[in-house]
């Protein structure tokens, strides 16, 4: 079954050279999702924080892997023309993106994909990467509470670390912080006590627990490990304070935003996109700066987790 097992892998997934060889050496890696290249922002803004995002993981002493399906490949590790590749094909219909349901299709199909949270999430599970950095991950709708996005069943059954600034906040955050409770999904505050809000550091609702470096959160995921659980870890990191926007400000956007949705009808998997894009007129780009300021310190975080996790599992093996 084991000999069945990885020749699968071998043909499902395909690493860069780099990749694998750091995989191989027990080495640092972490993941990063495509949806911000295809369905996040306009070209070129989406290549270029992609590329500062791994070059914000690499800072942090990492390999950054940036995952995708391209023609049909589940890509571990993206070039930097694969990355522009796919920048260029943003704002249409040209990429699948792929949750839990869409992978088995992209890749049957042989479509070029690119993968949310969830998806993510899944593919750097089967690669045996434990840290993924993004932005923020999905929830409850706002005035919508069975429209759940499907990050946070992923986070309660795939046993992946993800490091993100909260949930994003047009999103119905006290929902979203009970759904996660119920998949049993362990909030981690890096440094703060209550969960940040995407572009504000806090809306009120608690962690489960303060942890303040690398290291006690790299002892924690072997903790979770060595119990064999399933479920993923989230690492809840606040945007820097120079980004960062007043709770107050963060919140009526997000709200009115939310409103203006669902006055012209818009709900399903083009709210999230068309939210975000409305935030950003609401704050004056106030928001956009944050996001960029947030995605980029959420990939050194994860990266320094990375690098704690890789010198503690070496020298248990040593």
């Amino acid at each position: 079954m084991a000999l069945w097992y990885n020749g699968l892998m071998d043909q499902l997934l395909h690493f860069s050279p780099l990749i694998e060889q750091t995989l191989a050496d027990g080495g640092a890696v972490v993941a990063l999702e495509s949806t911000v290249i295809t369905h996040g922002l306009p070209y070129p803004q989406n290549v270029e924080t992609a590329l500062a995002m791994e070059a914000a993981v690499a800072s942090g002493g990492a390999v950054p892997a940036t995952i995708a399906i391209l023609g049909g490949k589940a890509t571990i590790g993206l070039s930097h023309d694969e990355i522009e590749y796919l920048g260029q094909l943003a704002g249409g219909d040209r990429v699948r993106k792929c949750s839990r349901r869409d992978l088995p299709i992209a890749l049957a199909c042989g479509e070029d994909g690119a993968t949310t949270v969830a998806g993510t999430m899944i593919l750097a599970a089967l690669a045996h990467i434990e840290l993924f950095a993004t932005g923020g991950i999905g929830g409850v709708h706002r005035g919508h509470p069975f429209d759940i996005s499907a990050d946070l069943r992923e986070l309660g059954q795939t046993p992946v670390t993800v490091v993100s600034s909260g949930a994003k906040s047009i999103l119905d955050l006290p929902a979203t912080r009970e759904v996660l409770e119920t998949e049993g999904v362990t909030i981690v505050g890096y440094g703060v006590d209550e969960l940040p809000a995407f572009f504000a550091r806090s809306c009120g609702l608690p962690v489960d627990v303060r942890l303040d470096d690398p290291r006690a959160v790299a002892a924690l995921i072997q903790a979770r490990r060595r119990l064999g659980l399933n479920s993923g870890t989230l690492i809840a990191v606040p945007a820097p304070d120079e980004a960062c926007m007043e709770p107050d400000e963060a919140e009526e956007a997000a709200a009115r935003a939310a409103r203006e949705a669902d006055e012209a009808g818009i709900h399903g998997p083009a709210s999230t996109p068309w939210l975000l894009r409305r935030v950003v007129e609401l704050t004056e780009g106030r928001s956009m700066t944050a996001n960029s300021a947030l995605l980029q310190n959420n990939g050194r975080v994860a990266a320094q987790i990375a690098v704690s996790l890789s010198h503690i599992e070496r020298s248990t093996r040593s």
